[in-house]
């Protein structure tokens, strides 16, 4: 039997570019996401940053950390997080996104919902991109949604429902798997009319540790090469969990799995830590020139 890295074949390497609401953001090196959650109940900084003033403090040190995206997230998807419905989102989002874009317009903002209406309100907020956990899946409008508003949008592998998407399932091959559904879902978008889409294999969503190790291991063949891949590996339990250690001391373990991803073409690393991310992209790129 063929191993997967046999039976891929990479297309040559090429510079991505996406249009975030109409300004033109090139991806010929790698970006920082910071994380900025609004929620009481995420599992590392729940109800740190849920209020307009916090907020704002919080995206000011993650662009003066080096990050150029801000990844707003309105709700935790956690084990056992409360679920919100789409109305109570907006309601915590309030104006903060307009707010961070007043105060910071040089900032990328992306909206992390699996909710078609929260979408458009963001949208009209003035976000930049949309990242959606849930693949369009737990909600039937959101690939209309993204088309609608032409706004780029992450493309995230996770299994195929809310209740179930930290059901462990072990894979025969979570490389193919991904791929596969990578394969399916940009074609179904590309139909739909979206124009500019980034993977996300997502990690820590249904996988073993084994499997996300190997995607690590792997991160080069995932999506081909066809879309810049985002990597979310930030305070991940398939991390902390093994070494018997918290999501917030494991830097030193976080940024080597950084440096490997970024090695093997990830263009986007989702993460709490901007400061130490930034030392890791530095690092990686003064090695390439």
């Amino acid at each position: 039997m063929l191993s997967t890295t046999q039976t891929f074949q990479l297309l040559d390497p090429q510079t991505f570019s996406i249009n975030c609401n109409g300004r033109l953001v090139q991806l010929d090196t790698p970006k920082i996401m910071g994380i900025l959650n609004l929620t009481p109940d995420s599992f590392s900084d729940g109800g740190k940053f849920n209020s307009e003033e916090t907020a704002l403090k919080q995206t000011e040190k993650l662009l003066k950390e080096g990050a150029e995206i801000i990844d707003i997230g309105p709700q935790s998807t956690r084990p056992n997080a409360e679920f919100l419905s789409s109305e109570e989102e907006i309601k915590r989002l309030g104006n903060i996104i307009s707010q961070i874009k007043k105060e910071f317009p040089e900032a990328l903002i992306s909206l992390d919902t699996f909710y078609a209406e929260t979408v458009k309100f963001g949208y009209h907020e003035g976000i930049d991109m949309i990242n959606d956990i849930s693949g369009g899946q737990y909600d039937d409008k959101m690939f209309d949604a993204a088309a609608e508003t032409g706004l780029p949008y992450i493309l995230m592998h996770i299994n195929p429902s809310y209740e179930t998407m930290h059901d462990k399932i072990k894979f025969e091959d979570i490389t193919l798997e991904v791929n596969r559904y990578f394969s399916q879902k940009t074609d179904e978008l590309l139909k739909g009319g979206v124009k500019d889409i980034i993977l996300d294999p997502g990690f820590g969503f249904g996988k073993t540790v084994e499997d996300q190790m190997k995607m690590i291991g792997e991160t080069e063949y995932l999506g081909f090469g066809k879309f810049p891949l985002l990597i979310g590996i930030s305070r991940k339990s398939f991390i902390y969990k093994p070494l018997g250690k918290s999501p917030l001391d494991i830097n030193e373990e976080t940024q080597k799995l950084h440096r490997k991803v970024l090695e093997q073409g990830a263009k986007i690393l989702r993460v709490h830590d901007v400061a130490e991310a930034k030392k890791t992209v530095d690092e990686f790129l003064r090695n390439q020139s």
